[in-house]
């Protein structure tokens, strides 16, 4: 089972994790040895008991210990320190843990809570939910006979996890239907989060959605292989709005497209001796330019792959200054199941650049939600291989910009939350309700459907009126088309089909000829260097 989350949350959570998995075991060795005298620590743990005693006693109704400490002094603590240093709870520990080794035993679908229902957003190709005819929509009611209406997505998935082989009755209730129950066996499921395709002849194209899981680079490796890297003439690697995950993934995917042994990155911190991160090249990766495409939500090891690339030259970046974190956490798991994720490192990019947005003068809640200005150090100015100039400071600036059309108020109201069930949604289960999930790959959406869509909304009373709907026809059209292939086939496809038309892809392929002259640069400055 894969649970969604989203907004601002899940930039909290993915930007914190960054390196988690990572540096555990030594920073955990090195615990004990803490360099707080003992009497000064004695008379610190002394007081916070204290404190907690009297809050015990006197408090007007009785006190969760376990909540005071976890979401309490715990957190407290950590929030004093930076944004990214946090606890995580037991059961968001696991789940943490799930990711990253993005392989389990379960149905094999995406789900969601929609208010206080838990549904399905997406049954994996080929997994036993997508065999038993479940479906993107279907709200779950019932789970081995018991009611699911007032647990949450996460007590669902529990539910649906289990051993390999053994089976469980899933009850759904979909749009225009009666209740429908399965029986499933759970089976081996493992997700990618990363999608190769060729864009146009000669030009492939890679996404990476995430980096938390370790599956990254071997899943990059299999789409370029499958689509015959030594045929590409051009690669566009997409990290937009990737939130970061594991150091390993990241060092391994920017390290195939490097010359071996080049430096990815490096951190130090206070209890930490430096430690360099190094490039294992794919020869095949060397010879074709790149462009990265890159937002303000590209963070932590998005930043490593597109700063790694940047300042070797081997990539021109497009799209706009990414998050900037620069912070290296460490996972210290606790003995009650949770887990502190702590920051013991700053990381640099290899020309020596730190890239870490300052929040000292800021609230973290401005820190996360208003990073899209920009925050460059002027001080710290290093250079790229071929001498180019790059800032530290405050995330990684592309060498072109590129901003991304902002939503209007129309697009605000359909879809108000990316990723969390919308309009769109909502009237595809209304649109397939009495009807099967077969439409070609090819379909676009016609008059007909735009004008149910627009019927649709009125029904729903979403405030509009006709010229708005009209200025957005062609928006409408591609977010129909994503939701419709995604029930269709998988979020893959749709995903493909919306970057084919999109017109940060069409800059890139554009800009590919900059890249090339860049890589040529490179070459060159490489060859003098010898």
């Amino acid at each position: 089972m894969k649970i969604r989350t989203t907004g601002f949350a899940v930039l909290i959570v993915a930007a914190s994790v960054l390196l988690a998995p990572v540096y555990g075991p030594g920073i955990r060795a090195r615990a004990a040895s803490s360099s707080t005298s003992g009497d000064d620590l004695d008379r610190d743990v002394r007081s916070v008991m204290d404190a907690y005693a009297l809050v015990e006693k006197n408090y007007a109704d009785p006190v969760n210990t376990q909540n005071a400490f976890y979401r309490g002094v715990i957190p407290g603590m950590l929030h004093t320190l930076d944004p990214h240093s946090s606890f995580v709870d037991p059961e968001d520990y696991k789940e943490m843990q799930r990711k990253m080794h993005a392989q389990y035993y379960g149905v094999g679908m995406q789900i969601i809570m929609d208010g206080p229902k838990t549904v399905v957003m997406e049954p994996f190709i080929g997994s036993p939910a997508w065999k038993a005819g479940l479906r993107r929509g279907d709200t779950i009611s019932k789970v081995d006979g018991h009611d699911c209406s007032t647990l949450n997505s996460s007590e669902v998935a529990d539910m649906l996890r289990g051993p390999r082989d053994t089976q469980v009755t899933i009850t759904v209730t979909r749009v225009g239907s009666d209740p429908i129950t399965v029986t499933v066996t759970r089976g081996g499921i493992e997700t990618s989060s990363v999608n190769t395709f060729w864009v146009k002849p000669g030009i492939a194209f890679v996404n990476v959605k995430t980096f938390e899981a370790s599956n990254v680079s071997r899943d990059v490796e299999a789409g370029m292989r499958k689509l015959g890297e030594e045929h590409v003439d051009g690669l566009i690697l997409d990290l937009r709005n990737n939130l970061g995950g594991l150091v390993n993934e990241a060092v391994a995917l920017a390290g195939r497209f490097l010359r071996d042994q080049q430096i990815v990155v490096s951190h130090r911190g206070r209890a930490e001796q430096e430690q360099v991160f190094r490039a294992q090249a794919n020869p095949l990766a060397q010879r074709y330019p790149m462009v990265v495409l890159v937002n303000g939500e590209s963070a932590s090891a998005s930043e490593i792959v597109s700063g790694s690339l940047q300042d070797h030259d081997r990539a021109w970046l497009l799209g706009e200054t990414t998050f900037g974190k620069g912070l290296v956490q460490a996972q210290f798991p606790l003995r009650e199941g949770g887990a502190l994720l702590l920051t013991i490192a700053h990381y640099y990019t290899p020309s020596g650049r730190l890239i870490q947005r300052d929040y000292t003068h800021e609230s973290f809640w401005d820190y996360y939600s208003h990073h899209d200005t920009n925050t460059q150090n002027p001080q710290d100015v290093k250079a790229t291989d071929s001498g180019r100039k790059v800032f530290g400071g405050g995330g990684i600036t592309p060498d072109e910009k590129y901003v991304a059309a902002k939503r209007d108020t129309f697009q605000r109201r359909t879809e108000p939350v990316i990723g969390a069930p919308n309009s769109f949604y909502r009237f595809g289960n209304v649109f397939f309700a009495n009807r099967k999930t077969d439409l070609p790959v090819t379909w676009q959406a016609d008059d007909a459907t735009l004008e149910r869509y627009k019927e649709y909304l009125h029904s729903v009373n979403l405030p509009f009126t006709d010229a708005e709907f009209d200025a957005n026809r062609d928006w409408i059209k591609g977010e129909l088309r994503w939701e419709f292939l995604y029930r269709c086939y998988d979020e893959k496809t749709a995903d493909q089909a919306r970057w084919e038309s999109d017109p940060e892809v069409q800059r890139a392929i554009d800009s590919m000829p900059k890249a090339e002259a860049l890589l040529k640069e490179a070459q060159k400055t490489y060859a003098m260097r010898q």
